[in-house]
């Protein structure tokens, strides 16, 4: 299942078939872990067929609840702002709403300005730029083909934001290193199968990740986290841990100081040093409890890293179909990257 999921998502990524139009259930399910946040802000969703979005859906049936300034929502390659973009135009339009005027608290079509831009509406170019240089935060699913271009840019220009991307990047070693640095944290409704709203156009293959309800095509594509550097009540709350050491209950790796943890809630009560844990402690991780020291199988400024074994390296590898093996000592586990983390309360 993993394989033919990254498989189709090579694809797209070769493809640039990035479009992937994010639930309202799913947007209402995060934002409203955020809504202090955002009275007098302006709002940049520079991802986004406006009116086919949900985010600009959202944000502008919530605009006086939510008490915002601005909202603008940018396109690419599009200038039909009720349609998913096809990417054949040179130029693209912007959608900007300043909230409601006749009282009756919805965003009417005539109450949105629509505006033409004269380039193709990429995120990267000068005139996106200047919007997102308005903006105070920026809320979409950006293409996951330029996930690092995109996150770079949101750090060069000092934005606060709230982003939607793959577990997997997480891994990256930018994105990595500003996990590490509490630049960047993953937001609450994490993990799990997500549905987005494709164009019928959409053309990888695959039997489990498609489906299509009321003549609208949906995919599905892994575990989808959010990212963010907007605080969050959670970053502040313990993990609660309850396990004790043992040498036994966790070997230590054979070529690292550190002791393997294969779940999050075992992490022990009373472990001083280094312990590699699952990607998804993210999920749980604060700041004031836990040290992030590295992670294995990716180079960063700390210059922690593991040897990862391949089949080659594994008598009888078996099923190693994931990044490799770990060695624990005489033994081998086929592992994802671990953690590498340090519980600064003892």
């Amino acid at each position: 299942m993993a394989k033919s999921l990254n498989n189709n998502l090579t694809k797209a990524k070769a493809g640039k078939n990035d479009e992937f139009y994010t639930e309202l259930t799913d947007i209402e399910k995060e934002l409203r872990h955020y809504k202090t946040h955002f009275k007098d802000k302006v709002v940049f969703c520079n991802c986004d067929d406006p009116r086919v979005s949900n985010f600009f859906h959202y944000f502008s049936f919530n605009f006086e609840k939510l008490e915002l300034k601005k909202l603008i929502a940018t396109c690419y390659k599009n200038q039909n702002m009720d349609l998913f973009s096809d990417h054949k135009s040179e130029k693209a339009i912007y959608l900007e709403y300043n909230g409601d005027k006749n009282g009756d608290n919805i965003p009417n079509p005539e109450e949105i300005g629509i505006k033409q831009l004269k380039g193709d509406g990429d995120f990267r170019s000068q005139e996106s730029i200047e919007l997102l240089k308005q903006a105070d935060i920026v809320v979409t699913n950006p293409p996951f083909s330029l996930f690092r271009e995109y996150v770079a840019q949101l750090i060069e220009y000092d934005k606060k934001f709230l982003i939607i991307g793959n577990q997997n990047n997480l891994t990256y070693k930018e994105i990595f290193k500003l996990v590490k640095e509490n630049k960047i944290w993953t937001g609450v409704d994490n993990g799990g199968t997500k549905w987005f709203k494709v164009p019928d156009h959409y053309d990888i293959e695959t039997e489990t990740r498609i489906k299509i309800e009321n003549s609208q095509k949906y995919f599905s594509m892994g575990s989808v986290y959010w990212f963010t550097n907007l605080d969050l009540s959670k970053r502040h709350e313990d993990l609660i841990l309850y396990k004790t050491y043992t040498p036994e209950k966790y070997p230590k790796y054979d070529n690292y100081d550190a002791i393997e943890v294969s779940k999050v809630t075992e992490i022990p009560i009373d472990f001083k040093g280094a312990m590699g844990v699952p990607i998804t402690f993210l999920d749980k991780h604060n700041p004031e409890q836990f040290e992030i020291l590295g992670i294995t199988d990716r180079e960063n400024d700390s210059g922690l890293k593991t040897k990862i074994y391949t089949n080659n390296d594994v008598p009888n590898p078996g099923d190693l179909n994931r990044r490799g093996a770990i060695k624990i000592g005489d033994n081998y586990k086929s592992t994802y990257a671990r953690l590498l983390i340090k519980n600064k309360k003892l």
